[in-house]
């Protein structure tokens, strides 16, 4: 059995049979008897790196055996590993040549958080959001067969991910297609319950055996010819796993479901998956882990220890007086919760609705104040939007909390099932703009974009925490479609008011009048837009709204300037700036204008604020940026005169 530890070591701890695998085939090298030990050193080794660099924590503390016996059996990186998520990829990137370089992950330049092709052969396909593993491990064996080869393809997927339906469409495309594919189904109890008991573990060894499957394929052989008698025996096998399985459903669909096994037990995992690996068809292996195995604290609070900051270690030396430490600010998450519930009790028709966010979303306290008016629809964000649809048609208040990059999946839905009926449903965008050491699979710079060119939306984004509140407010008052976009953490620190107040949709707010420049700035970056406008002497407009936007402040700035300057935290192509160009342009109007965004094409993992500062979006980099324009448009003026 696994070792387990109640603390996360500071220091290195002494690998020495780890220190000696430098890729997958020196694993495979080792007799079956020293993989438990391989198992303790990379628990122990993951424990120490995630210390050192933050990250992801509980899922790869509960695969580890199961990342083992994958690479010990397949010929990794020509058999194809897919990650669903990639959450739990760290031993996996500890056993692919990664090992010293986990220490930095998801730091700037550091190795990514998530399986990345461009990172490693062994990333045979980058993923960050969920449920895309079946699909794409699918088109592998696809390939495979078209090319000939014997290489095997597994997708390795966790019971909330399986929430989703793309997991399920995939299955069904599988079984019709009868491909070597081997499904295998983690479940760490975070939504299918798992095994029931010993009779179930016993069964799944039989019919995982190299013996039961002769037979079974044999029998097949022999009773095609009598298609009577092959469907009795068919059904008897399935009445038979039925007895003891928690799920027929993948055996209706296609799959020759094995499980469900300890995912703790490495014997039994190399044994079952030895058996499986050559069968032919879709084979579906459920295995039941812990989340956060072999860490005390974690496996108690597998919510809690999802992911970890950096541990830090304590000063030897106590400072004689420690300085009064700062108010916490709250995050824009958290205000958002707050709003909600404080809405939940004006209006009873408020429902909340969430894909599996509960807690990064801020709605822990309104699930439990409001339970009969909290809807965690798992993984599944088209079903979010239209059932909010629904809810809407029977006079219902419901608000949507989604991530800006998870409702790229749902985007289909709010055009289809909310916009295009006019229906009254409220979405708070979190995690809009750069998100951090998270990367490009979760940063939120399109929703502008893709949400503003929709009919009948309205789109906020809040430039302080007192005005995300007053434009929740707002959009929850509009009678129609309506987001409010904020960013992931804190906020500038503004004291948010316990009262509501509609704000005037489409209307924005001077902050600062200056002379020839004019900044409109709109959301997290307006307050970096305005410290550049104080050294610039520059006008400063808070936009707040993206659609509509405020015509008679642009129009009015365009006259009086000349340089408008918009500034945003989401992709320049498509943007708010793009927004304001148009206006400008339908108006007639010619003035210099000048948009601020982020450059075409994806930002990588590393603290938000450098990576804001790398693309100039930082008071010091918009400054400079608009100086050199406005030094250009000096010269040009210029040398235009006689």
């Amino acid at each position: 059995m696994p070792k387990t530890f109640t603390q996360i070591p500071l220091t290195r701890p002494a690998t020495p049979l780890l220190d000696t695998l430098a890729s997958p085939a020196d694993l495979r090298r080792l007799p079956a008897s020293q993989l438990e030990r391989v198992v303790d050193e990379l628990r122990e080794y993951l424990l120490y790196s995630v210390g050192q660099s933050g990250g992801h924590f509980g899922a790869g503390l509960g695969v580890v055996e199961l990342t083992v016996a994958l690479h010990y059996l397949y010929n990794t990186p020509d058999d194809r590993l897919v990650w669903d998520v990639g959450h739990q990829c760290y031993p996996h990137k500890i056993l692919t040549g990664r090992r010293e370089g986990l220490t930095a992950i998801r730091q700037q330049h550091g190795l990514s958080g998530f399986p990345k092709r461009s990172e490693s052969d062994y990333d045979t396909f980058g993923v960050g959001h969920s449920s895309t593993s079946i699909s794409a491990a699918l088109g592998m064996a696809l390939g495979a067969e078209m090319a000939g080869s014997d290489r095997r393809a597994v997708a390795i997927i966790g019971d909330g991910a399986m929430t989703a339906g793309q997991a399920f469409e995939a299955m069904s495309h599988a079984a019709h297609t009868r491909s070597n594919l081997l499904v295998i189904l983690n479940d760490n109890n975070m939504s299918i319950s798992h095994n029931v008991g010993g009779l179930s573990n016993y069964f799944a060894r039989i019919w995982a055996s190299k013996s039961y499957i002769a037979l079974r394929e044999g029998g097949k052989k022999v009773l095609s010819t009598m298609p009577a008698a092959w469907d009795f025996i068919r059904r008897t096998e399935e009445s038979m796993k039925n007895m003891v399985s928690p799920d027929m459903l993948f055996e209706a669909i296609g799959f020759n479901y094995i499980g469900p096994i300890d995912g703790h037990n490495l014997d039994e995992l190399v044994r079952t998956l030895g058996n499986m690996r050559t069968l032919e068809g879709p084979q579906l292996l459920h295995v039941y882990t812990t989340k956060g195995k072999g860490f005390a604290p974690a496996e108690a609070d597998p919510v809690g220890y999802h992911a970890i900051n950096k541990i830090e270690p304590k000063p030897k030396v106590q400072v004689a007086v420690p300085p009064p430490p700062k108010p916490k600010r709250p995050k824009y998450q958290d205000i958002f919760g707050q709003w909600l519930c404080d809405m939940a009790e004006q209006d009873p028709r408020l429902v909340g609705i969430t894909p599996a966010m509960c807690e990064g979303s801020g709605m822990v306290e309104f699930s439990q104040r409001f339970p009969d008016r909290f809807h965690d629809v798992a993984i599944c964000e088209q079903h979010a939007v239209t059932v909010a649809g629904g809810l809407a048609c029977e006079n219902q208040k419901p608000v949507v909390a989604i991530y800006s990059t998870f409702l790229q999946r749902g985007y289909d839905q709010l055009i289809h099932d909310i916009a295009l009926q006019e229906l009254d449903v409220t979405f708070g965008l979190d995690r809009a703009g750069l998100v951090g050491e998270d990367g490009a699979t979760h940063g939120g710079v399109f929703d502008l974009a893709y949400l503003r060119t929709v009919p009948n939306m309205i789109v906020a984004a809040p430039s302080d925490e007192n005005e995300c509140r007053q434009l929740l407010y707002t959009a929850y008052q509009h009678e129609g479609p309506a987001a409010v976009r904020y960013p992931r953490g804190n906020g500038p620190g503004v004291a948010i008011e316990d009262s509501m107040e509609a704000l005037p949709v489409g209307q924005s707010r001077s902050l600062r009048e200056g002379n020839r420049i004019a900044i409109l700035a709109f959301g997290a970056l307006t307050p970096a837009a305005h410290k550049a406008g104080e050294a610039l002497d520059a006008t400063v407009i808070d936009m707040r709204w993206v659609k509509p936007l405020d015509r008679d402040a642009i129009i009015k700035a365009a006259a009086s300037h000349s340089l408008l300057v918009t500034v945003e935290d989401h992709q320049r192509m498509g943007g708010a700036g793009s927004a304001v160009n148009e206006l400008l342009h339908d108006e007639g109007i010619v003035v210099d204008v000048m948009n601020l965004g982020l450059p075409d094409h994806f930002i990588h993992h590393g603290k938000r604020d450098v990576l804001l500062a790398e693309a100039g979006l930082d008071a010091a980099g918009i400054e400079q940026q608009i100086r050199a324009r406005h030094t250009q448009q000096s010269r040009s003026v210029a040398d235009a005169k006689p």
